[in-house]
């Protein structure tokens, strides 16, 4: 899990070393990814060092506040680890990307109010004498043909180490798969980076896909990596095809490692400068083995945007297909949550993960404070590990859940609260939903894979994988696949 204030987010790539291995020694998995038949070599990968949330003293401090997070990195680049044969490195465990990678049913919002607030808490199935507390958010969900007009400008690397069969050819692949869900109407522009920058193409309707697709082709890989050249260029060809209203993002696709050009700092100071221009910024992440997963992370974070890392082809279908809406389109900004508790109530408390997104609490009403991004359908979800008063009456209050947002781009944020008893308080944890139960699964599995100081020893994978299939649909391919990860993690 990230460091809470210290995510060095360096756009770093991901190499597979097919040179190494050879295509021959190589196959493709269920998930259309390419791994080797040896576990991949993952020593030159970036990831920030975190220092994970404690418990807190209720009667100290009763009052969290976090900024939302729907990026999902984290979570596939553990499963191409374990797909390779290895256990994925314990920083790049987040436990909220984890958990958000999966759909849960929460209630569509009501009204004008741009999603819905679903509370939940039961005793834990993974700490003894504890309690789960669920917050999960759900944005109200648009289908793709009502997207707002797009304008694209794709950010290709084309550096050196981008060479690989999980690198620029499935950067391709990848882009191929969003032309088939963009309307003809949709403009895409193509910029692409290694020693210096370069428009390949200017901003085009989709309805000549021909005319992209073979600029696309076109791409290939050599020369050093100037990111800062690349990403002034990308956002200088959206900001002139900019569509006042419509969603305008730059989307880099990259192996993250830039070594020319700014970096760090001055890098994420750059992305600011933009995000006032109403330009969001999405990540994409590809290959391993020299994987700056810390920058790509960071990037995304002060861009207005989100950050997937993509293994496969069925994860650029996901992003770019099934789920564009959410991907593109932005229904509320600086969304934070803040949760108060009654200390006569909750003796203590501990956010799982958001370790990088945790705010001070003053921050909540402060509109000049960034925060996460909501897209529509998303849903978004935290837990919190309690400790109850034993004495706790029926009737007290549990817990205030409050929400603030503001529309796309706006400039003052709203307010949403939810309230919540000890009487919702569930008698068992199988007494609670299975949406419930999967969540706590996940986050479990989490924990484990990052050596969390708050699991008991090693961890019980074999406990994570029985409710996980308890509450597991089998229509869900991908909560099905979360249950063989946890089956082959056991065996590593």
């Amino acid at each position: 899990m990230l460091n809470k204030n210290k995510m060095m987010c360096v756009l770093s790539g991901m190499a597979l070393m097919v040179s190494a291995c050879g295509a021959d020694s190589a196959e493709y998995d269920s998930y259309g990814a390419y791994y080797p038949d040896t576990p991949a070599p993952q020593s030159g990968d970036v990831f920030d060092e975190v220092v994970e949330n404690d418990f807190i003293d209720a009667s100290v401090e009763n009052t969290s506040t976090f900024s939302v997070d729907v990026d999902t990195a984290s979570y596939t680049w553990a499963r191409q680890s374990i797909e390779s044969g290895a256990l994925p490195d314990k920083a790049s465990v987040r436990p909220e990307e984890f958990i958000n990678f999966f759909d849960y049913k929460y209630m569509e919002p009501m009204g004008a109010d741009p999603f819905s607030i679903n509370l939940e808490v039961a005793p834990s199935q993974f700490g003894e004498g504890k309690h789960m507390m669920r917050v999960g958010l759900k944005g109200k969900s648009i289908h793709n043909e009502d997207i707002k007009p797009t304008n694209l400008v794709f950010l290709v690397d084309v550096s050196g180490s981008m060479q690989g069969e999980q690198k620029l050819p499935l950067v391709k692949r990848s882009l191929y798969t969003l032309l088939d869900h963009l309307r003809p109407s949709d403009t895409v522009g193509l910029v692409v980076y290694a020693g210096a920058d370069r428009v390949v193409l200017e901003p085009t309707e989709v309805k000549e896909k021909d005319k992209i697709k073979r600029a696309i082709e076109d791409l290939k890989s050599g020369g050093g990596t100037n990111g800062e050249a690349g990403i002034v260029g990308a956002y200088k060809l959206a900001e002139r095809a900019k569509i006042e209203g419509g969603n305008n993002r730059v989307v880099i696709l990259t192996d993250g490692d830039f070594n020319v050009g700014k970096t760090g700092d001055d890098l994420i100071t750059l992305i600011e400068s933009y995000r006032a221009k109403e330009i969001s910024l999405t990540c994409m992440g590809y290959g391993l083995g020299n994987y700056n997963d810390a920058r790509m992370e960071q990037l995304s974070n002060n861009g207005n945007g989100n950050y997937f890392y993509v293994d496969s082809l069925s994860e650029a279908e996901r992003v770019f297909g099934t789920e564009l809406a959410s991907t593109l389109e932005v229904i509320a900004s600086d969304v934070k949550v803040q949760v108060e508790f009654n200390s006569e109530a909750v003796v203590s408390y501990r956010l799982v993960g958001y370790e990088n997104r945790v705010l001070d609490n003053q921050d909540f009403d402060d509109d000049a404070k960034d925060a996460g991004e909501i897209g529509p359908g998303h849903t978004v979800t935290a837990y919190y590990e309690l400790e109850l008063a034993e004495d706790a009456q029926a009737e007290a209050l549990l817990s205030d859940v409050r929400i603030r947002y503001k529309s796309q781009y706006g400039e003052e944020s709203q307010l949403l609260e939810r309230a919540i008893k000890m009487s919702s308080v569930r008698e068992s944890f199988k007494a609670s939903s299975v949406d419930f139960q999967f969540g706590a699964a996940v986050a479990e599995f989490a924990e484990i894979l990052r050596g969390s100081k708050h699991v008991d020893g090693d961890g019980d994978l074999g406990a994570v994988e029985e409710v996980a299939r308890g509450a597991a649909s089998v229509s869900d391919a991908k909560q099905t696949e979360l249950i063989s990860l946890i089956e082959k993690a056991k065996l590593l």
